[in-house]
């Protein structure tokens, strides 16, 4: 699928809809997203700042899509883990970018060429438009060759 259209559709998505997540670029070969989460009334928490789980929901599938895409259908993608350092309270729309370079992808391949099971961790700050870190997310992917691409 196209990335711009995959793009589309994700935004469309009721848990992003609804919480005012949203992807503001995708690159057309997935090595790259920058997420947004804007703070609107419905979606503030009881002291009136961004609400966690809406932090770690703008962040949770990233890693995995990007790594599907980048990989491709040869692979199975699935999370592992996940955890959230909540730093300052998010007052403002807050960012999230990722970046996952050939570099890493190549590691990936080398590292499950033999069919074994790999886990990597990867890490992303929440972070405010004049670039305050609001949270730091840290995701666990699990990576496998399929068998039939052996």
């Amino acid at each position: 699928m196209r990335a711009s259209t995959f793009r589309r559709l994700i935004n469309l998505w009721p848990p992003f809809l609804v919480n005012a997540i949203r992807v503001q670029s995708l690159s057309k070969d997935y090595a790259e997203a920058t997420v947004v989460l804007r703070l609107r009334r419905r979606n503030r928490n009881y002291v009136g700042c961004q609400f966690g789980g809406n932090l770690f929901s703008m962040v949770d599938p990233f890693w995995m899509l990007l790594a599907m895409h980048r990989l491709g259908p040869d692979y199975y993608v699935w999370d592992k883990a996940g955890a959230i350092d909540f730093v300052t309270p998010g007052r403002e729309d807050v960012y999230a970018r990722f970046h996952l370079d050939d570099a890493t992808v190549d590691e990936l391949r080398a590292a499950a060429a033999g069919g074994d099971k790999v886990l990597r961790w990867f890490d992303t700050d929440i972070v405010t438009a004049s670039g305050e870190v609001v949270a730091r997310v840290r995701k666990q992917l699990y990576v496998r060759l399929k068998p039939r691409a052996r």
